[in-house]
Order: structure tokens, then C-alpha cells, then sequence
């Protein structure tokens, strides 16, 4: 992302100034768009891209404007019922798979609403933006905002995708050189006790806390990603075939969906769909879309396993180590820069965990409403590292922990390898 895109961090940067740069990013990433792309939902778990724009938008006038502006009138009382996400306590909210049957409001309604709220949330803010409780529930609100930019990336690329023509979102910029020649290797890390999670002062998700200690077995981390030409030879090795290397539900889920290769390979292999548009498949780029079960599938077959997300934090901590990590390649042009020394475990590929979503020791929602944004989905997930090439770089840091179901593999997901030693 460009340096307008980022959320602001310093001290000197208000939060009215944070607002409007992570604001006009998500404006920044509908400028390639045809007025027809905003609309479509290619599959339930997709959002349009309209939608995106109207929930986060919904998210500052839901949580802000109403209960903190003495008399504010929401810009459409019916926003609350279209554009609600899973918030029970809100109240009735549209259906998920329907979202893309909304044409009205139409695109620029919805432009009309973000200008409508901008206006208001500025005014708060330059007003009453050292206030605690506004200034907490703002910036997780910029926060909310960039996970719907990733999003609105993620589902582009597969609404895009479903059309026969394989438009591109925008073309392909200069590429990293492709690490191509490195070997597979591994760092090892020591037996013994480790803290997990934070308390710092910084941002951070509820479900990244409390900080705690976790004992760790002796391990050993990959020092890249799985790429795309190791994944090819498990293709051709009839990998998908072999129900040894798969875990049950794997198995079955594979055979009934009739999955023989990655989502956006093509059926010869030699070629994948991109935000760019269909492109030769680059041998060196980290393979990406994978489920958890295709991620589990192909660790075993090659001998190892995946990491849980407790060594994936405590690698991703130690910086005595960040030298032996090798900086992957960056698989489409908006991809995140690198932030720290150990910047080559982030900003991929989305890397699954072998480890269930659930609370830490001593977890605690947040109150209210809010305290529905993370706590309740602690239930048949898997977590995943690292952030992704759409990953808005100031959102990406080492104790971040995102969640989805097995099958899932939309998003930019991918393979860092384990071993015990």
C-alpha cells in the first residue's frame, strides 16, 4: 500500500487525519472499477464491493454518530437492516448470500452515505477525539475499515474470476526477483517457555489478549513459503488422490467438491488467474488459495506438518533469527512493503495454523455490541498468520491472528512448513 493508505500510527497524527487517510483508501481501491463490478456476489461468502462500502461506513454512524452525537439522524434508518453484519444485538440484518441482489441503494447513494457520515465522524472527531472511549472505538473502526479493504480485494478477484473473460483488476507492476534458486530450509528453535499475545498500548484485537505463557516443544520453522512449484508436484503426484495423506473431513469435502488443484489454477497447471488477469503460473511464487485441508494434505506429503500459531509468534518474535528468513515474493502489485527485519514471515500469503480458534487464558470480549466482533466465531476455526499481498501493511503485525472455516480458500492462503526436532 502507498504511504496514504496506511493508518497513521504517530502521536502527532490525529485521529481526524487517520480517518480521512484510511477513508480515501478504500476509495482509492474502487478507482479501476467499472460501475458494474460494485454489485455482483459471486458465492455467499463474497461481499460486493458496494457492500463493503456501506457497512464500514455503517460501522462509524452505528457505533459512533448515534450514541455519542446529541441528535444525529442516521442518513437511511433502512442502512441499519441492509448493511448490519452479524451484529445480533443490533438487530435483523439482510441475508449474507442476498447481498448481491441489492441495486438499490445504488453506487452512488452509497457514496452519498460515506460523504454524509465523513462529514459528521470529522466533526466528532476534531472535537472530541481525546475522549477514551471515542478514540477506542474509532480506531478499532479503522481497523474494521482495512480488514474490508483485504476484503474487498479478496472478493473482487473472485467475482472477476467467474467471468469468462478473466478481466483484470488492474495490470501487473514490476516484480521482486523470484527467490527461485533458494532451498527449502529450516530454523530451529529450543525447547521452553514462551509469551504469547499482548497487552501493549498499541491497537490490537481482543482475541490477541491476554499475553501468556505457552510451553513449546523443540521445533523447526520453514525459512519461505511452499511455492507454486512444489504444490504442482504434488498435483502431479497424484496427491489429491491419495486419501493416506488427507484427514476425514479433508477427504470427503475434496471428493464432493471435485477439487484436483488449487482454486484459480488452470486444469493443465500452467496457468492462474490474478488480480492481473490470467498469467503464466510463476514456479517460485508461494502457492496461494489453498484450504486448511489441501494446506494439512500437502505438509504431510512432504514430510512435515504445519506450525501451531504459538511457534509461528514466537519465530515471528525473534529477531536473533531474522536474517535466515528469505523474503518471498510479492504476488500482485499491491502488495505490503516490508515493516521489520522480520517483514519475510509477512505480508504473502495468509499462512494456516495447525491451531483451533479459541480464547486465550483469561479472555474478555469487549462490552456492548462490540464484543460480538471476535468472541462468538471461536468455534470450528482454524487460525491463520502472517497477513497477505492485500494486507494494508500498518495492519499487519506479529500477534495478529485470523480465523476461517477449513474449506475456506478465497483468501490468500499458503503453506509455511514445520517440523518437530
Amino acid at each position: 500500500m502507498g504511504s496514504a493508505e496506511r493508518l497513521a500510527t504517530s502521536a502527532h497524527t490525529s485521529l481526524s487525519q487517520t480517518y480521512r487517510n484510511i477513508r480515501s483508501a478504500s476509495l482509492a481501491l474502487c478507482e479501476p472499477l467499472a460501475i458494474e463490478d460494485f454489485v455482483v456476489q459471486s458465492m455467499p461468502d463474497v461481499s460486493p464491493t458496494k457492500w463493503h462500502l456501506a457497512h464500514t461506513t455503517w460501522f462509524f454512524e452505528q457505533f459512533l454518530l448515534v450514541p455519542k452525537v446529541a441528535g444525529y439522524r442516521p442518513f437511511d434508518e433502512r442502512f441499519t437492516f441492509l448493511f448490519n453484519s452479524y451484529y445480533e444485538s443490533v438487530g435483523e440484518r439482510h441475508a449474507r448470500r442476498q447481498r448481491g441482489l441489492l441495486t438499490r441503494p445504488t453506487v452512488a447513494e452509497i457514496y452519498e452515505y460515506r460523504n454524509h457520515v465523513d462529514q459528521h465522524m470529522q466533526r466528532l472527531l476534531d472535537a472530541r477525539g481525546g475522549e477514551a472511549d471515542i478514540a477506542q472505538i474509532a480506531t478499532l473502526g479503522f481497523h474494521h475499515e482495512q480488514q474490508h479493504q483485504e476484503l474487498m480485494f479478496t472478493d473482487l478477484k473472485h467475482v472477476l474470476s467467474c467471468n469468462p473473460l478473466k478481466p483484470a483488476y488492474r495490470a501487473r507492476t514490476t516484480r521482486n526477483e523470484s527467490p527461485a534458486s533458494l532451498p527449502l530450509e529450516y530454523v530451529e528453535f529450543p525447547e521452553g517457555i514462551h509469551h504469547v499475545g499482548t497487552n501493549d498500548a498499541a491497537f490490537f484485537f481482543d482475541n490477541e489478549s491476554p499475553r501468556h505463557r505457552v510451553y513449546l516443544q523443540a521445533f523447526a520453522l520453514a525459512t519461505r513459503l511452499v511455492t507454486n512449484g512444489e504444490y504442482a508436484q504434488f498435483v502431479r503426484g497424484g496427491g489429491y488422490r491419495r486419501a493416506d495423506l488427507w484427514l476425514a473431513d479433508g477427504w470427503t469435502h475434496i471428493n464432493s467438491e471435485a477439487w484436483n488443484r488449487p482454486l484459480y489454477w488452470s486444469e493443465g497447471l500452467d496457468s492462474e488467474f490474478t488480480l492481473a488477469g490470467m498469467v503464466d503460473l510463476d514456479a517460485a511464487t508461494p502457492v496461494s488459495h489453498l484450504s486448511f485441508y489441501e494446506a494439512d494434505a500437502f505438509a504431510r506429503w512432504a514430510g512435515a506438518r504445519l506450525p501451531t500459531e504459538a511457534e509461528w509468534e514466537v519465530a515471528a518474535r525473534n529477531a536473533a533469527v531474522a536474517g535466515n528468513f528469505v523474503e518471498s515474493e510479492q504476488l500482485h502489485p499491491q502488495a505490503a512493503p516490508a515493516t521489520s527485519g522480520l517483514a519475510q514471515l509477512y505480508g504473502d500469503v495468509w499462512e494456516w495454523t495447525a491451531s483451533a480458534y479459541a480464547p486465550y487464558p483469561g479472555y474478555q470480549p469487549l462490552a456492548g455490541a462490540l464484543g460480538e466482533y471476535n468472541g462468538k466465531f471461536m468455534c470450528n476455526q482454524l487460525v491463520l498468520r502472517g497477513g497477505s499481498c492485500v494486507t494494508p501493511a500498518s495492519h499487519i503485525r506479529s500477534t495478529y491472528r485470523n480465523f476461517f472455516y477449513p474449506q475456506a480458500r478465497w483468501q490468500f492462503m499458503g503453506v509455511r512448513l514445520a517440523r518437530n526436532i
